[in-house]
């Protein structure tokens, strides 16, 4: 079992930006795919993004293609989510998790707090 912390989440209006944060104190992020994962209110946990561990490849969902960026700071052992032209349908709890599979996450009982989200005027 192996959760991570999230953080920066709030509130922001629509057009605005976000940096979620992902850390870890116990291992080494960049041994492990990270996934973003959110869940909105009534809705089901659907996948934002992933980064590979080995070369650094990226997925994004399509609803946030070309909005938001995922990156890694392995000297902080951090893994971001920049969020940017955030939309109300952005609004969710984000997390992160060491997979991109969100069933697999599931199945480890991985899932942490993860930060809430809301996009409001």
């Amino acid at each position: 079992q192996v959760q991570l912390v999230e953080s920066g989440g709030g509130l922001v209006q629509p057009g605005g930006s976000l940096r979620l944060s992902c850390a870890a104190s116990r291992f080494t992020l960049d041994y492990y795919p990270i996934g973003w994962f959110r869940q909105g209110l009534g809705k089901e946990r659907e996948g934002v993004s992933c980064i590979s561990s080995r070369d650094g490849s990226t997925w994004y969902a399509d609803s946030v293609k070309g909005r938001f960026t995922i990156s890694r700071d392995n000297a902080k052992n951090t893994v971001y989510l920049q969020m940017n032209s955030l939309k109300p349908e952005d609004t969710a709890v984000y997390y992160c998790a060491t997979d991109c599979d969100p069933e697999v996450v599931t199945a480890s009982g991985s899932w942490g707090q993860g930060t809430q989200v809301t996009v409001s005027s």
